[in-house]
């Protein structure tokens, strides 16, 4: 059969990885898999990529499948997903298997990697192919579930939020039960968790002050629950050289697969300023109450979005940038 080939990027003790889909998209090879591979449950048109059967490419309906299960329903979050036994404290779910097997398929598809974040000498952020990605799951009541998997993930809310306040109004006083502050020194107002309108109309009774009204006022408004809105890309990951082996490593395997908080090393980001550093700073947590019972299955779908004539410049130049710094 002829098969058209296609760009590697797959690292496979300490060689190179090939990865050729066939010209009618109905076959693909990573490697030479065993004559008697069979995996189980696999749909018609997906093909295993990995020996644990837990990533898969349908090369006709352009999508990628992460077999992977829900280790973590409440907490702030990192990654989406991660692999086994690297991350599950930081995501919601994990998968068995190597993380470059996921890019190979994604670049099967003909998905070239973008840039992975910059912080210096200025924040640039992950550039590469919108992705969009799916949790599908059997629920409680037998049926199954599909949702854009955003859904499951929110700007988090238990944590402190402020807003600039040199002085507090005068003759105000800050009820000793309430979780609002002022840090003389700092000059700020503070606020932790979510805000009730109750609570809101109380603190907006203490004064008229226009400066404090909209504090207060942006204090009830970030901290209500809201799902994430940003876009994740395939910005690639990286490479590093072990300095005792010489072989290639390829940095996503730390775990760093589809992430939340921006990473170097990330394989996929969230197109958006996320930090990283602290957990009192991380943007999203996990949103608790839409979330299935950990150890529940969940396959994960990852289609490229279809690209925008402002998308195609940007992913070219991520992609040539990314060329130049991975290239072993």
């Amino acid at each position: 059969m002829k098969l058209l080939s296609v760009a590697l990027l797959g690292l496979l003790m300490g060689g190179w990885a090939a990865i050729a889909v066939s010209q009618d998209a109905t076959e693909v090879r990573l490697e030479k898999p065993a004559a008697d591979n069979k995996t189980p449950n696999v749909a018609k048109g997906e093909v295993p990529l990995n020996k644990e059967g837990t990533v898969l490419l349908d090369a006709k309906a352009k999508k990628l499948i992460v077999k992977s299960e829900v280790v973590l329903r409440e907490g702030m979050l990192e990654m989406l997903l991660c692999k086994r036994h690297t991350k599950e404290h930081e995501s919601i779910l994990a998968f068995d298997g190597k993380a470059y097997v996921l890019h190979a398929g994604l670049v099967a598809l003909g998905i070239d990697p973008g840039q992975p974040v910059s912080f210096d000498p200025k924040y640039v952020a992950p550039q590469g192919r919108k992705l969009k990605i799916e949790v599908v799951w059997t629920g409680e009541d037998g049926k199954e579930h599909r949702e854009d998997a955003r859904q499951w993930i929110r700007y988090a809310i238990h944590r402190f939020f402020g807003e600039p306040l040199a002085t507090l109004p005068a003759g105000l006083a800050i009820p000793e039960d309430s979780e609002l502050r002022h840090d003389d020194v700092n000059k700020e107002l503070s606020w932790y968790g979510p805000m009730t309108e109750s609570q809101r109309d109380k603190l907006l009774a203490l004064s008229e002050d226009e400066s404090f009204q909209t504090a207060i006022r942006s204090f009830s408004k970030r901290s209500q629950p809201r799902p994430m809105d940003a876009d994740w890309v395939f910005a690639g990951s990286g490479f590093v050289q072990d300095e005792t082996s010489g072989a290639k490593i390829y940095l996503a395997e730390s775990g760093d697969v589809i992430c939340v908080a921006n990473f170097p090393s990330a394989m996929i980001d969230v197109a958006k300023q996320s930090s990283a550093e602290g957990q009192e700073n991380l943007m999203f947590e996990a949103w608790t109450e839409r979330l299935p019972p950990v150890g529940t299955a969940v396959r994960l779908e990852i289609t490229p979005v279809a690209k925008k004539p402002t998308d195609a410049g940007k992913e070219a130049n991520g992609a040539a940038a990314s060329q130049a710094t991975s290239r072993p």
